[in-house]
């Protein structure tokens, strides 16, 4: 049996009353695999269609990426949509582009519809750590407001300290449609939701085996569902069941660490708006405050998805140099968890024997496009998918050796690129 990490986001949700495991045989029109925000929001999306759906989460709700993550709600994909349309045609590109902004929409909407309680504040900043990634930034300032985004506004050095009162950066982006929550929370509230559209939602039900056909039959350890169609949404925790899905993509680890309570008025001294903040480096850092004033500081890349030693090592030099005023602050909270890497850090979209529909590899971009690729199968299920195409028909790259071989590749690139941030080339 898996439970939570001993996260903050743990910590301060309600985990006590837990989903049941499946036992014994149940029909449905859509079975769902995996608890996470793609297997989340396809549940609720096509629940909210009308469609019979079990939700099956090998652990418990939340559990992988979508419980651990750093609650930032950042638009567009990991790739920007002029890379997309640069690769893959303008048509594909601005189709791309159309729905960079609607997975922080559905997030909004859901949490005011419902009335989720996961601890939701507007606002976020991009910054810059020297001149090129301040051209950049401005650069894509321009991209965003060309489609649609007009909550946008640069800020130099100085402007940038009504943000945040670091002298690390030489200015940065502001981003009003970007914002912040509480992952794990959200996570149950959508699950709850579920529930209350009339899905059924399962956890500790790991999927053992599963049988293709006309019927997909997918087994647990003591039930099975059979269902017109399956969508798989297991990401960076998918195991041997499919392996035609691992094979082009690389499960990688972030680390967080979250302080001691500092307080509002402290907490207002180091990021004054209650922006959540994100850095523009290749392995970048990012960092927000919590709804009971701790800071909460994530950073950095483990290939391979190996757990660290000591996280709070790794991180505390970060945090300190951003804020050196919080030199020697108790960490209370550290934890690591996995996303999943692709080559081309795009999102991988697809179908196996047209009725399993498969949503992964968001490339530490998930929060938002998890959310829309929820919407989109579901659109696609229905019999419309024009959008949930747009992403299906990108080429998936495989990783040249396999994961072992690319391991030490990916970290051999990792670090040229760490070292062109530092040299600011």
């Amino acid at each position: 049996m898996s439970e939570y990490v001993s996260s903050y986001y743990a910590y301060s949700a309600d985990i006590s009353q837990p989903f049941p495991t499946l036992e014994g045989e149940l029909e449905a029109d859509v079975c769902v695999m995996g608890g996470g925000f793609t297997g989340l929001s396809s549940a609720l999306h096509l629940a909210k269609a009308g469609f019979k759906v079990v939700l099956l989460e090998a652990s418990r709700i939340g559990f992988g990426a979508s419980g651990r993550n750093g609650g930032q709600i950042v638009n567009s994909y990991s790739r920007d949509v002029d890379t997309i349309g640069s690769k893959y045609g303008k048509a594909v590109g601005d189709a791309a582009a159309a729905m960079m902004f609607e997975g922080g929409e559905i997030i909004r909407n859901l949490i005011t519809e419902h009335q989720i309680d996961c601890d939701y504040v507007p606002g976020g900043a991009f910054v810059a750590l020297n001149d090129k990634q301040m051209h950049e930034l401005t650069e894509q300032a321009k991209r965003w407001q060309r489609h649609g985004n007009n909550k946008l506004t640069l800020l130099d050095k100085q402007a940038l300290k009504t943000i945040v009162n670091s002298d690390r950066y030489v200015g940065g982006l502001s981003d009003g449609m970007s914002g912040h929550i509480q992952p794990l929370k959200l996570c149950l509230g959508e699950a709850r939701i579920i529930q209350s559209m009339g899905g059924q939602v399962f956890e500790q039900s790991p999927v053992t085996k599963i049988e293709k056909g006309q019927t997909v039959t997918v087994h647990t350890e003591k039930g099975r569902v059979k269902a017109k169609f399956l969508v798989v949404g297991a990401n960076a925790y998918l195991t041997h069941v499919l392996p035609e899905l691992t094979k082009r993509n690389m499960p990688c680890g972030t680390q967080i660490v979250t302080t001691e309570v500092l307080g509002e008025e402290h907490c207002r001294e180091l990021l004054p708006t209650n922006y959540c903040v994100e850095d523009c480096n290749y392995l970048l850092d990012y960092y927000r405050t919590t709804a009971d004033h701790r800071l909460l500081y994530g950073g950095g890349v483990v290939y391979g998805a190996r757990d660290p030693a000591d996280i709070e090592a790794l991180i505390r030099p970060k945090l300190e140099k951003t804020f050196p005023q919080l030199k020697g602050v108790k960490i209370e909270f550290t934890w690591t968890g996995n996303f999943l890497l692709t080559l081309s850090r795009l999102p991988e979209f697809g179908r196996l024997d047209n009725n399993i529909y498969y949503m992964q590899g968001y490339s530490g971009h998930g929060v938002t496009c998890t959310h829309l690729a929820g919407k989109v199968v579901a659109e696609a299920i229905r019999g419309q998918a024009e959008r949930f195409d747009v992403f299906a028909k990108l080429p998936h790259l495989p990783l040249l050796g396999g994961r072992v071989l690319q391991i030490p590749f990916t970290a051999l690139g990792a670090s040229y690129y760490t070292l062109r941030d530092k040299l600011g080339i």
